[in-house]
């Protein structure tokens, strides 16, 4: 149960953080917008990428 509370809250944080970088797009705040894309981009690749894969495969696996 935690580890769903969790998910969904690190979900809804990234969520949030996106929703902000297009909001200083808007605003006209294009270097906040590009380092905010590229911090997320980072981190999606260094601690998120690898587990999204794994849960992909998982799921094909389980299909067939």
């Amino acid at each position: 149960m935690i580890d769903l509370i969790f998910a969904f809250f690190h979900f809804f944080l990234l969520l949030g953080i996106l929703v902000y970088a297009f909001y200083s797009l808007f605003q006209g705040n294009t270097f906040k917008f590009a380092v905010i894309i590229v911090l997320l981009t980072g981190y999606y690749f260094i601690t998120l990428h690898k587990n999204v894969k794994k849960e992909i495969l998982r799921k094909k696996k389980k299909k067939t």
